[in-house]
């Protein structure tokens, strides 16, 4: 049985991103640490699927570079993700709350 992927959830940083993967029915299905050239590889090779993203300044180029593979787009403003952080404020913490956020049905993007 394969799962597939619904949404990628990353967290955006200068040198290695955290890549949260989220299946349909909401369970993480993996949480792991990309470098820059792996992140376009992901994104290139992987199907359609939402891809979210705190709102800040490399968010839109790293926006532009999946909506060129075919991936939905949702920037999600930081103020919105840090209520649903559950635990201390880390990078894979981080990348699961933005897939929580951008998974509410009354989240703006």
């Amino acid at each position: 049985m394969t799962t597939t992927i619904n949404m990628l959830a990353i967290d955006l940083a200068k040198g290695s991103f955290q890549v949260c993967a989220v299946g349909a029915d909401g369970a993480v299905l993996y949480n792991r640490v990309l470098s820059r050239t792996r992140l376009t590889t992901l994104l290139a090779g992987h199907p359609a699927c939402v891809v979210a993203m705190d709102a800040c300044a490399t968010s839109h180029h790293w926006g532009r570079v999946a909506q060129e593979h075919g991936h939905e787009v949702r920037l999600v403003p930081a103020a919105c993700v840090k209520p649903v952080v559950k635990r201390q404020k880390n990078d894979r913490a981080d990348a699961e709350a933005i897939a929580e956020a951008a998974m509410r049905p009354t989240m703006r993007f």
